[in-house]
């Protein structure tokens, strides 16, 4: 089975395993359900998935639509290599646990970092990453013969709305996909309250090294107007 590599180690060798733990016992065991094609029947779902809080919701509405939904973990943004697989960890955690198909694409950060190399400040750079991430998936979902596509990025207040369904309409047209997705953030805080009942992992900061120094820098500036 293929994991995740980081400086040449295993993902089992770098992510802490407590992100495993707190979700269920028989982690080894129920972890040969990683990277398993699922069998597509018509109504297929290729979910791209951003981070285990946020897939939380989108999946438990999206699973009635649909015959087949998997999840798909393509995120090169995410920095450093760490952060990258305790986020992945806790994304395969949390699909295997409710019985859905788990894939992680290869995690190419020298793409994204050329793809959003002339466009430093969102949303530029955010379009850029979008757009790489989002195509990445859907060829992967056309080469399987998924019917659909959708992102959990939705689910936060802090991305933009209207540019992820812009994006995503127009690859999902150029693909022959149909985009299945919608705007969660009403759903926000009940992923948020569900992650923590868990003891998921949450992260602070969308992904890449700008929006970690980004959300710092709105740390500080609430802690100073507190």
């Amino acid at each position: 089975m293929p994991h995740a590599r980081c400086n040449g180690h295993d993902l089992w060798e770098c992510s802490p395993k407590d992100v495993f733990l707190r979700l269920y016992t028989d982690l080894n065991a129920r972890l040969n359900g990683m990277n398993t094609e699922p069998t597509l029947t018509p109504e297929s779902l290729a979910l791209h998935t951003c981070c285990g809080p946020c897939l939380i919701e989108p999946l438990r509405l999206l699973r009635d639509e649909f015959d087949t939904i998997t999840a798909v973990y393509f995120n090169p943004n995410i920095h450093p290599c760490d952060e990258y697989e305790r986020r992945l960890a806790t994304c395969a955690a949390y699909a295997i646990s409710q019985d859905v198909a788990f894939i992680e694409l290869e995690y190419q950060q020298q793409a994204w970092m050329q793809a959003t190399a002339d466009t430093s400040l969102s949303p530029q750079r955010c379009e850029q990453c979008y757009r790489l991430r989002f195509e990445r998936v859907i060829k992967w979902a056309v080469e399987r013969g998924s019917t659909h596509f959708a992102t959990t990025l939705t689910v936060s207040p802090y991305q933009n709305q209207a540019l992820i369904e812009k994006v995503a309409e127009e690859l999902c047209e150029r693909y022959g996909l149909v985009y299945a997705g919608r705007d969660f953030s009403d759903r926000y805080r009940e992923a948020t309250r569900l992650s923590r009942e868990i003891g998921m992992y949450r992260q602070n900061y969308c992904g890449c090294g700008p929006s970690q120094q980004e959300a710092r820098q709105m740390r500080e500036q609430r802690k100073k107007r507190a």
